[in-house]
């Protein structure tokens, strides 16, 4: 089997075990993020492993001997199979599943894994036949860890063999349109939904507008709308479908252009805007500090008959403290009382966060401690907002404060803070945040190391950027063409500090640059 398999399931095994999500399968929200976290959630939620899961150790070392001593998939597959008797097996859904989990960074070994596991539970591969196949969730771990990693042949094998088990599931073929979309191949992703019929799985307008919020999710806002329109005979204009587009440019991307444009297109086509368009509209024109429009969609919402959610009392908050109406603001918490609702951690962010944007950090403070008096947590965008203002003791005192509350800190808030510091020219504050996010257990991505490179190099510690770099290839991860040049005529330029002997090399041990560090203040 290729070496790569192999020595990512040896990698995965060295792993500290990660607890499986145990939320519900659903569109994620959020903006997609460069964090190691996962946009992927199950569809029923399954018991947490336990701390010394000595099975899925097992379950993991025994594919990985298989795939070190094989020289293809197929050849690991019959070795698997052949010491089935001897070797441990996947004997309950949610072991498969977890191992799935374990292996989800590298499609390979997954696949790998979930045709073990098909084949234990029916070995004849006769469809309808022997003991049942595994369960949905690793079918749609196979296919989203695959298509994740851009490898949308695998994710393609899986969604055969589901279709041959007779397991193929629209959430499947969801999760597929979805990755397409991520990977920007937006002609795919409506390929995939216009094959769902061929493949017998049902279509109706919730998988279309799981498509269309895909779409939207992944910034190509414009094709979803091209799409909602051009398949109108098929799928009927609603507000629920405008929406999604309204969504898209009043939350994906904020341009109220786009959505007053939107907006004016419902009316064209005689579509009705319902709660949710109101919402959507109120919280565009919060989010750009444009009050009257805001207040304005509020009174009109109401005078429709729609019935503000707390999600329009938070954008009222938010854009009242933005305005410096904090009368104002303080009196909307009083009004939702009133309407039956109780502020919550939004609401309270949505004060925070602008009162720290416009260096009120004082005013920020007294409103978090009131908070936390009723008994609601921050959560990471309520520290955020301090840590993006605040200098680089108080910062970490925040991040402490933060693991305290268990809200963090993240991958993105170390993103954060080096993106910080390094604007304000303190490049050594920013080596100091980088030593802090290894005493909170997170692991530098990619985008830690690029981040933390570039910032050195673009403020003169070439050396120490270099170093850096060094263990950032070291660890596995692809090089950047930019930065390769920039190393290589420096090294060029200094040839003299060159130690080495021998063929030159870009990326020699790290520490063997200079027989000195520069001092970074």
């Amino acid at each position: 089997m290729a070496p790569s398999v192999a020595a990512a399931l040896r990698r995965h095994l060295l792993l500290p075990r990660l607890r499986f999500p145990s939320h519900h399968l659903r569109l994620s929200t959020t903006s997609h993020s460069l964090s190691d976290q996962s946009d992927f959630e199950l569809d029923h939620p399954l018991p947490p492993a336990p701390d010394d899961d000595g099975e899925l150790s097992s379950f993991l070392h025994h594919v990985s001997s298989a795939a070190s001593a094989a020289t293809s998939p197929k050849q690991a597959l019959s070795l698997l199979h052949s010491s089935s008797a001897s070797g441990p097996q996947p004997t309950s859904p949610s072991l498969l599943v977890r191992a799935l989990w374990e292996l989800r960074r590298d499609p390979d070994a997954a696949a790998l894994a979930l045709r073990y596991g098909d084949r234990c539970g029916s070995p004849d591969e006769a469809e309808g036949e022997g003991p049942p196949p595994p369960p949905v969730e690793a079918w749609h771990l196979a296919v989203w860890a695959a298509g994740k990693a851009r490898r949308f042949d695998l994710a393609w094998a899986v969604v055969r063999r589901m279709r041959r088990r007779g397991v193929l599931t629209r959430r499947a073929m969801v999760i597929l349109m979805e990755r397409y979309a991520v990977a920007n191949e937006v002609s795919k992703a409506i390929k995939t939904f216009d094959v769902m019929e061929k493949f017998k799985v049902e279509v109706d307008q919730s998988v279309f507008y799981s498509l269309l919020r895909a779409l939207c999710k992944s910034k190509n806002i414009e094709d979803a709308e091209e799409l909602l329109l051009l398949r109108k005979k098929f799928f009927p204009l609603t507000a629920e479908g405008f929406n999604i587009i309204l969504d898209g440019w009043c939350n994906i991307i904020t341009d109220v252009a786009e959505a007053k444009r939107v907006w004016r297109e419902m009316s064209n086509y005689c579509i009705t805007p319902d709660g949710m368009s109101y919402t959507l509209m109120v919280s565009c024109f919060s989010k750009t500090g444009n009050l009257f429009d805001t207040l304005r969609v509020y009174d009109e919402m109401k005078k429709r008959g729609w019935t503000p959610g707390i999600a329009v009392y938070n954008s009222l908050v938010y854009v009242l403290t933005k305005e410096n109406c904090m009368k104002d603001a303080h009196n909307i918490f009083s009004k939702l009382i009133d309407e039956g609702l109780q502020p919550d951690v939004e609401t309270y962010n949505s004060m925070i966060v602008p009162l720290c944007e416009s260096h009120m950090l004082d005013e920020a403070r007294m409103v978090m401690d009131s908070m936390i008096l009723k008994g609601i947590v921050p959560t990471i965008l309520t520290y955020n907002a301090f840590l993006k203002q605040e200098g680089i003791e108080e910062s970490l005192k925040i991040l402490q404060r933060m693991k305290e509350d268990g809200s963090g800190p993240k991958g993105d808030t170390f993103l954060m803070l080096f993106n910080r510091f390094f604007q304000l020219n303190e490049a050594g504050n920013a080596l100091r945040v980088w030593n802090e996010m290894r005493r909170y257990d997170i692991s530098p991505t990619r985008s830690h190391y690029m981040t933390l490179v570039q910032g050195l190099v673009n403020h003169g510690f070439v050396p120490r950027a270099l170093e850096y770099y060094d263990e950032m290839k070291e660890k596995g991860f692809a090089s950047d063409t930019q930065l390769d040049k920039e190393f290589k005529n420096f090294l060029l330029a200094n040839r003299d500090h060159w130690r080495g002997a021998g063929k030159y090399n870009i990326i020699p041990q790290r520490g063997r640059h200079f027989t000195r560090r520069p001092r970074i203040h």
